[in-house]
């Protein structure tokens, strides 16, 4: 039986762990533990839940003490641990007939090593997002979800509070933890006041493009550390990276890219760039969602040439663009550089998003729409 802790990736985890161990990523606070409790309780009431920051859980854990009646053994934050690889390869060779794996984490599980995986072949790996129009909670209308995901963003505890006061705190504390404690685990980062001062001046540059050197010059920083600090916050799933399509355009640039917040409520700008983060967040999803559950390689990226013609975001399957999509608060009329864009590409899909357009409408080969007309139901069709 469903309960409403379910996410959109609960019934492919189900399926896959039939056949292998599950790798659940994913932002700190995003759901993971939940999830995995869910998925517990509802399917394996037998298994059993360990967790790497717990220390009776630990001491569990190093001593390989669990039940062979446990069906599902659930290793939270186990990337913590230094050996964790070779430690559950070796777990998981010799007892995955007797067991089902789950294993979650907050900053990035380094799964994926150059040079050969030693988990190869043995792992599924699945990305959890929050919120977003694509999957909004039960009880919420999608008017009332879009107001909450602008407002307060898609991370499950202020989202379902629904408080902005408390959101602010929330926040405040989760950015203290990813910064003084994941980031001093598993980073080489000595200055954290400094990155602090860092995230912050991206939360401005939403939607813009962020040109490191100039970063790096207001804070008395070497170009090479701006460009590993925001690297270190790529990994630690505060915010991501979108880069310049270039594929078919003589006259493309390579620019700079644009960074947007995995939290919606983290954007420091108008409603116009909390808008537009909120559609690359919710793109991202859907794009992480199709890689894992499909197997394609898919990339966000933009598009700006050097006459400045810029689409906010461009969807590349297996290296082919798919859809040039345009984000507009308020204004439906066509963007000049959607429509140039789309008859010299010539690209399967053109949309322009608009937060507060009255009724959608189609010109030539774009589409012109709100944002709950776009996102809604893509989960519930992908099942």
């Amino acid at each position: 039986m469903q309960n409403r802790h379910m996410r959109y990736i609960t019934s492919q985890i189900l399926e896959d762990l039939k056949r292998k161990m599950v790798f659940v990523g994913g932002p700190r606070q995003v759901g993971k533990t939940t999830l995995a409790r869910a998925i517990l309780s509802s399917n394996y009431p037998d298994g059993r839940y360990l967790n790497w920051d717990f220390d009776e859980d630990r001491q569990d854990i190093l001593q390989k003490r669990w039940s062979t009646d446990n069906p599902l053994l659930i290793f939270d934050e186990l990337h913590k641990f230094p050996k964790w690889k070779g430690w559950i390869k070796g777990i998981y060779d010799v007892s995955h007939d007797l067991h089902s794996f789950l294993i979650t984490g907050s900053a990035r599980l380094d799964i994926y090593r150059r040079g050969g995986d030693s988990l190869l072949g043995r792992y599924h790996y699945w990305r959890l997002h929050p919120f977003t129009l694509d999957e909004i909670p039960e009880g919420f209308s999608p008017k009332d979800a879009f107001k909450r995901l602008m407002t307060l963003g898609g991370f499950p505890e202020p989202f379902l509070e629904g408080d902005e006061r408390i959101a602010r705190r929330w926040r405040r504390e989760r950015f203290d933890r990813v910064l003084r404690e994941d980031v001093r685990d598993l980073e080489p980062v000595r200055d954290i006041q400094l990155l602090s001062i860092f995230l912050d001046l991206l939360r401005h540059r939403v939607g813009g493009l962020v040109v490191l050197s100039n970063l790096a010059r207001d804070l008395e920083i070497s170009p090479k550390t701006a460009k590993a600090w925001l690297e270190t916050l790529e990994r630690m799933y505060l915010v991501f990276s979108v880069r310049p399509y270039t594929k078919s355009l003589p006259r493309a640039v390579r620019k700079p890219p644009k960074v947007y917040f995995f939290d919606n409520g983290d954007v420091l700008g108008d409603e116009g760039a909390r808008f537009e983060n909120l559609v690359a967040t919710s793109l991202l999803k859907r794009l992480h969602y199709l890689e894992d559950s499909q197997g394609y390689i898919y990339e966000l990226r933009y598009i700006r040439d050097k006459e400045g013609r810029e689409v906010d975001f461009a969807i590349v399957k297996e290296g082919e663009l798919e859809e040039l999509i345009e984000v507009k608060y308020s204004d439906d009329s066509i963007a000049r550089a959607l429509s140039y864009y789309a008859d010299r590409l010539n690209p399967k899909k053109a949309v322009q998003i608009v937060a507060e357009i009255k009724r959608p409408y189609d010109k030539g080969k774009i589409r012109v729409t709100d944002p709950i007309s776009y996102f809604s139901n893509f989960f519930k069709l992908e099942k």
